[in-house]
């Protein structure tokens, strides 16, 4: 009886073991699976990290680009506005020139209005073109392409208003021998004319010298 007893004990402890072994296999079979899948979510999420990193030297690259453009049309519209200054400064002196103009030619003044008209169109041009410049600076991290196509209208304005300097002070000199021409009439004429032929002589030659002024415009 005792031989039948140690028999049914090893046979329930192999049964043990190997229920104990069924578990034991089935826990790392699920350990197993639970790794794999880490080890899959640890894969995506590296590719994730990858992308991200990226997507985040891709953004940094955009934005080195970007600063670069933003400073080159920062440097752009302050050049444009020392011009646009350097300008205005050119336009107060050829007003001062006009205005001292106006003192010593009392006989032409009507002759000034068609230049005041233009000195007064070339200041509002001046100034709008200023304030286009404030709006570009203001503007320009959003519009580099419309910026640079101001910049080529500037640059053509400027040299219309240099233009238009330049035909006005050849306005005025011929004005000014126009005053010459009469002073030597009247001096010449107070000589050898009659009070009557002077007169008629000084209308013609003022007439003249109008025609020829308003042709240089």
């Amino acid at each position: 009886m005792p031989v039948v007893g140690n028999e049914m004990g090893s046979e329930a402890q192999i049964r043990f073991l190997k229920a104990k072994l069924r578990v034991m296999q089935e826990e790392l079979n699920r350990l197993t699976h639970e790794c794999n899948r880490k080890d899959d979510e640890n894969s995506s999420l590296n590719t994730k990290v990858k992308e991200l990193e990226d997507d985040f030297s891709r953004l940094h690259r955009t934005t080195n680009i970007q600063q670069t453009q933003i400073a080159k049309h920062k440097s752009l519209a302050e050049e444009s506005n020392r011009k646009c200054e350097g300008l205005l400064q050119q336009v107060t002196a050829l007003q001062k020139e006009i205005e001292a103009l106006k003192r010593t030619q009392k006989q032409a003044a009507t002759n000034h209005g068609a230049t005041e008209v233009r000195l007064n169109r070339a200041l509002e041009e001046a100034e709008r073109y200023k304030m286009e410049l404030n709006k570009i600076k203001h503007n320009s991290k959003e519009a580099a392409t419309q910026e640079q196509q101001k910049m080529e209208l500037l640059k053509a304005e400027n040299k219309k208003l240099e233009k238009q300097k330049t035909e006005l002070m050849a306005g005025f000199k011929k004005q000014l021998q126009l005053i010459d021409i009469l002073k030597r009439q009247k001096v010449m004429q107070a000589i050898h004319l009659p009070p009557l032929e002077f007169q008629l002589a000084t209308m013609i030659a003022i007439y003249a010298g109008k025609h020829q002024f308003f042709q240089s415009f």
